[in-house]
């Protein structure tokens, strides 16, 4: 709950020899100082080669650096921890340079950091919740308060103490302190999952055990502090309460991380935890959430053939498990329940049809029609669609899209009682101010079923994350955190007066225009447009498919026609681009760069075909995709040519190295985070588990058809011969979800097969473990990623 120099002193060895004689002495030869020769640039290291054959569906091929991924061979790991400590010193030689622009770098980051890392108070019943970082800690504590005590809550600083003198009362109760759980965890505490219990009285949560490589349960009580006997689990990765907090819910993983198994723990109880499901199949995975209003546990089950959707009593959880709704294939379904109707949230098929995006539709609880029946609560609008739904008492919010353009509306509950569908302007939604620009919208934890307040963080290419509650019954807006980014410096916003206005002013905007509701006054919302442009432009691509391609830059740096550029893509999974403000970006921007993201097949925000028209057999689309937009950068003239960068983060980091395989001198340099780079053998040789969504996206390789896609694709596989590479900076680390074998394996190749020129160097960084965890490390990272972009393309 509450959710995540080395200096090199050069000394001059000029010596300067001065004879002091009268001027009228006629003077010696002169010999001037020998020009000392620039030092050779460091040579990568050559990795180790064990050729080693592979055969599958008739195709033979070679891979000399297979031993790479051998874990379990120590030999193979000692070369392996050799070979990796020479690439750390030589990508240490080929930055040594830039030490200084490094530190500065830093330096710049670090100024624009959040230095108030306390979440905004969030309301959920009688109390607040909330996390602050105690000075000269490294990780937050959780606290909470009633809201009786402290209705005017501004920050975790007021009172500082936590103790409120005027009623001599304690106003502050820490939960969990998570730098304690790093002692209990090898000083490492990273939490997957925490729910509070419905009662307020128990706090269930899951921290990462790196010796094993999973998520350990644990139960703390929060009125005592102290951990409860049970449930201990290890391999937990879901939880659930029900019997209004008096039991626990949880599924633990199988040995290759599948979710499998659903336990009932009876808090208190000394009884042993009650075995309620097991999936033996090993192509059926297992999730449960409650709903809203804690009346049922959903448990979703899933394969790659069909998707199932079981209610569970939160009363009665030893009552069994009801069927309430199936489809075939994995597909995205999420149920709630509100007044006695169940509501599902899907893309299932229609009819056997492929739908392009979700709908919504509804069912009585007590139905006793047997397959239940389903009603559409809305019909169809090709031109809004709805990306989310979020449920209270009285409201039902809908996150929308219309293009480009992205909006929240509120409808009243309960819904009319009527049978057909209806168009959404029927129901009158009240749609809410937003910033220009927005790229995504995020809902809130809203764990208060019973709030009229609902949360929401608003993201935006051009402005820094708003934390934003909505009052559903009159439309007014509260910015409850936000970041200023315009004097370098935090500030956090705890609303503002002119919000209710502006809320005022908007309380009667009809549906048709949702343009209306959107606030013009960039201050409010801290907005950097001024400052900092946004364009949206529609690149084709080879087959005449339209991607959308938004550009940033600095108002004031840019360089027309001379801009250097960093170009993004992700294009997996059906997930939408992170096209949101990073502050890291900034030292770039301000030093006239272009930012640039290619929202390429595959990914999301183009309905459910954009994303299979970029998966599987049709995975090549995406590549060309992202070559398409980065040619469109430098024909249009906004990129300067040979002056172009890419940057791709995991399987994004497939899509930028396979469009470097096809367009090697498009490029000038590349960044590379924990790619996914050996495509090929990780799906067939999994060391790390894969899910049943990992296949789905990149092909089964027991298809003859989906394995010759992958060979095609896979970058470890297309590297050209005897071609000009651009600079690449490969980073990964050993916990990892693509092994760091991926990334050192594909460096090894490039170097071998590829043209070596030591002014577009290859090279490989290695992040250690805890750097998503720590802001400054990240800092570190980011400024390593800019020096090395500023020196390669820039230079």
């Amino acid at each position: 709950m509450l959710r995540h120099l080395r200096t090199t002193v050069r000394h001059r060895s000029t010596i300067i020899l001065w004879h002091h004689h009268n001027h009228y002495h006629r003077s010696a030869k002169y010999n001037p100082p020998k020009t000392a020769n620039p030092p050779s640039p460091p040579k990568p290291p050559k990795a180790p080669q064990k050729p080693q054959t592979f055969t599958f569906h008739d195709v033979t091929w070679e891979d000399p650096y297979s031993w790479m991924s051998s874990l379990q061979d120590k030999v193979a790991m000692r070369h392996m921890d050799m070979y990796m400590e020479q690439e750390e010193k030589y990508t240490e030689a080929v930055m040594s340079d830039t030490e200084r622009l490094q530190t500065k770098l830093q330096s710049e980051m670090a100024s624009r950091l959040n230095f108030d890392l306390s979440t905004p108070p969030l309301r959920w019943g009688p109390w607040l919740y909330y996390r602050r970082v105690e000075e000269g800690k490294q990780y937050p504590v959780l606290c909470r308060r009633l809201a009786s005590l402290n209705e005017e809550f501004i920050s975790h600083k007021s009172p500082s103490s936590g103790f409120d003198f005027a009623s001599g009362k304690r106003i502050e109760q820490k939960l969990l302190d998570y730098n304690q759980e790093a002692e209990r965890f090898g000083g490492y505490a990273y939490e997957e999952l925490s729910e509070i219990s419905p009662d307020h009285k128990f706090l269930a949560y899951t921290m990462y055990d790196k010796d094993n490589d999973y998520f350990k349960l644990s139960v703390r009580n929060l009125n005592s502090g102290a951990l409860c006997s049970k449930p201990h689990a290890n391999r937990v990765s879901n939880l659930a309460w029900v019997k209004d907090g008096q039991a626990l819910l949880y599924v633990v993983t199988d040995e290759n991380k599948r979710p499998y198994r659903i336990y009932c723990s009876m808090i208190g109880s000394t009884d042993e935890d009650v075995l309620l499901l097991e999936e033996q199949d090993e192509n059926v995975y297992v999730n449960i959430r409650h709903t809203k209003d804690f009346h049922f546990v959903t448990v979703n089950t899933f394969s790659p053939t069909f998707s199932k959707v079981f209610l569970i009593n939160a009363a009665d959880p030893f009552s069994g498990m009801n069927l309430v709704w199936e489809s075939e294939g994995i597909v995205h379904c999420v149920l709630e329940h509100h007044q006695g109707y169940l509501y599902l949230f899907t893309d299932a098929p229609k009819d056997g049809q492929i739908v392009d995006s979700h709908y919504l539709l509804r069912s009585p609880v007590d139905s006793s029609s047997n397959p239940r029946i389903w009603e559409n609560v809305f019909i169809g609008d090709q031109n809004l669609v709805i990306e989310d739904v979020d449920f209270c008492n009285s409201h039902l919010v809908l996150i929308t899209r219309e293009g480009r353009k992205y909006g929240i509306c509120s409808v009243a509950l309960p819904l009319p009682g009527w049978k057909q569908a209806v168009h959404l302007r029927e129901l009158q939604p009240h749609f809410l101010p937003l910033p220009k620009h927005v790229c995504n919208i995020s809902p809130g934890p809203n764990y208060d079923y019973y709030s009229k307040t609902m949360r929401f963080t608003i993201s935006s290419p051009v402005m820094p994350d708003a934390v934003v509650d909505y009052d559903l019954s009159n439309g007014k807006w509260n910015i409850v955190q936000q970041q200023n980014m315009l004097h370098e410096r935090t500030r956090i916003l705890y609303g503002t007066a002119l919000s209710s206005a502006i809320a005022e002013k908007t309380t009667n905007v009809k549906f048709s225009s949702m343009n209306d509701v959107k606030s013009e006054d960039r201050n409010l919302w801290n907005d950097l447009s001024e400052f900092y442009a946004c364009k949206h432009h529609d690149v084709s691509s080879y087959d005449g498919a339209m991607v959308p391609l938004t550009i940033v830059y600095s108002r004031k740096n840019r360089k027309d026609n001379q801009s250097p550029g960093l170009l993004h893509g992700h294009g997996a999974y059906g997930e939408i681009l992170d096209k949101r403000w990073r502050s890291e970006l900034k030292s770039l921007l301000d030093r006239g760069w272009i930012v640039a993201y290619a929202d390429v097949r595959g990914g999301g925000g183009g309905g459910k075909k954009w994303h299979h028209d970029g998966r599987r057999t049709k995975k090549q689309n995406s590549i060309k995709d992202y070559i398409s937009c980065a040619k469109y950068l430098v024909e249009k003239e906004i990129v300067q040519e040979n002056k172009l960068a890419g940057w791709g983060y995991s399987v994004g980091g497939l899509l930028v190295a396979s469009a470097i395989n096809c367009c090697p001198d498009l490029f000038r340099a590349a960044v590379l985070k924990v790619p996914f780079l050996d495509a090929t053998n990780t799906l067939l040789y999994p060391i790390l588990p894969l899910t049943a969504a990992d296949y789905e996206e990149f092909g089964y390789p027991g298809d003859i058809d989906e394995f010759h896609a992958i060979r095609k694709f896979s970058p470890y596989d297309n590297i050209q011969k005897d071609a000009l590479y651009p600079a690449v900076l490969v980073s990964s680390s050993f916990n990892t979800r693509f092994g760091v074998w991926e990334a050192a394996k594909w460096v090894a190749r490039v170097r071998e097969q590829t043209i070596y020129d030591p002014k577009h160097p290859i090279l490989l960084n290695l992040t250690i473990d805890i750097v998503e965890e720590n802001r400054y490390l990240q800092c570190k990272e980011s400024a390593l990623e800019t020096a090395f972009l500023l020196k390669t393309v820039d230079s």
